[in-house]
């Protein structure tokens, strides 16, 4: 929750996640198609799990800003107490 008092230049590392899990979702599939054309059904089986966790986090990423506050969302009061 953001509470206001946050430096003014902070930003989230989202950015970075996205195009790390977009780099690892690109080799997971690579692997699991060419493992699973040399036979090798196990490397292959392990490279579909990472590819299966790289889909699902990049969902999580891209829930849009209610998910992680952009630049243009303004922080929330903070609580009072």
């Amino acid at each position: 929750m953001r509470t206001g008092s946050e430096p003014v230049t902070a930003r989230s590392a989202l950015r970075a996640r996205f195009w790390l899990s977009l780099w690892g979702l690109v080799w997971a599939v690579f692997g699991t198609a060419a493992f699973a054309l040399a036979g090798r059904f196990g490397w292959a089986l392990a490279c579909g799990v990472l590819w299966l966790v790289a889909t699902v986090d990049l969902r999580h990423i891209r829930q849009g800003p209610h998910y992680q506050p952009g630049r243009d969302i303004p922080p929330y009061r903070p609580p009072d107490g």
